[in-house]
């Protein structure tokens, strides 16, 4: 499995499987973020989503849908994306870094969870959805 590094990233697939994507820690940068590259687009992301989004899906205890959006698009009530953006998650508000670049919550960091064990998810051409997985 590729380290999570700049030199050593994770490969991704988006949900569907339409789009390849990398992401990896930067632990150095305040706050300690996840980089996320979309072809020519740098998305970021507080490194902690993946500990507080897995804490939140085993609290769900079911299959939770992806509702990924676009930060100026409103995300759908009970998403991954709704609560990626929150001010009742851990962080009060956008995990997402970069102003104008915070949306798409539900979309890349599902996968990455998938590939690190810590969650399932759906393969389907839409409508996705995510599950914790628990020891």
């Amino acid at each position: 499995m590729p380290a999570g590094t700049k030199d050593d990233p994770w490969v991704l697939k988006t949900p569907p499987g339409s789009s390849e994507y990398t992401m990896y820690r930067d632990e150095a940068a305040n706050p300690p973020a996840l980089v996320c590259q979309v072809g020519s687009t740098k998305l970021t992301y507080q490194l902690r989503a993946v500990e507080d989004l897995h804490a939140w899906l085993r609290e769900q205890g079911d299959w939770v849908p992806l509702g990924a959006a676009d930060e100026n698009k409103p995300a759908a009530d009970g998403t991954v994306e709704a609560w990626g953006r929150s001010e009742d998650n851990p962080v009060g508000g956008w995990y997402g870094l970069r102003k104008g670049y915070r949306g798409r919550f539900g979309m890349y960091l599902p996968p990455l969870l998938e590939v690190l064990g810590l969650a399932e998810l759906t393969h389907d051409a839409r409508n996705n959805r995510m599950r914790a997985v628990t020891e």
